[in-house]
């Protein structure tokens, strides 16, 4: 059986702010990264295309980092979320995070042409401030892990007429 994300936090970004090229979904150029929970952590599974090449055989470790971005962030949201009572999907809005900080090692060489999981575990440093630890699987091999320090949006993002 394919793993799924059935509810993704992104799914329920507000439209104005789901442009985003890693995880928006109205962003037709963009990876559309989703994040869902699974049991206590937090899931994306993305397959790279084959333009996400670095060298032959292997993924662009720029896409890996963002593909931790997003999963960062959509963690973030998704805990806060929780925390203030909410899922995905119950007719509130989600929180929205930025990345205040990223930090990608890279493992192992990512290859190419295989569904990669990113698994999240995350820690609030703060009601609007959260960390969460990521690694990225293809399939059972570690390849990268990260850690995303994910604050929510400052109001300053808002668009003003």
């Amino acid at each position: 059986m394919t793993e799924k994300v059935l509810k993704a936090i992104q799914d329920y970004y507000p439209d104005d702010f789901a442009y985003c090229y890693g995880c928006g979904r109205r962003n037709s150029e963009g990876h559309h990264f989703r994040t869902g929970w699974q049991g206590e952590q937090t899931i994306s599974l993305y397959t790279p295309l084959p333009e996400h090449t670095a060298i032959p055989g292997f993924v662009y470790g720029g896409v890996i980092a963002s593909f931790i971005d997003c999963h960062g962030t959509g963690s973030a949201a998704l805990a806060l979320h929780r925390k203030n009572g909410h899922e995905p999907g119950d007719g509130t809005e989600p929180p929205r995070f930025v990345t205040a900080s990223l930090k990608v090692d890279y493992v192992k060489p990512t290859p190419q042409g295989i569904s990669l999981k990113a698994i999240g575990t995350i820690h609030e440093i703060h009601p609007k401030k959260w960390k969460v630890d990521i690694e990225v699987f293809a399939e059972e091999t570690l390849c990268a892990r990260g850690e995303v320090v994910a604050v929510v949006m400052p109001s300053t993002f808002l668009k003003k007429d």
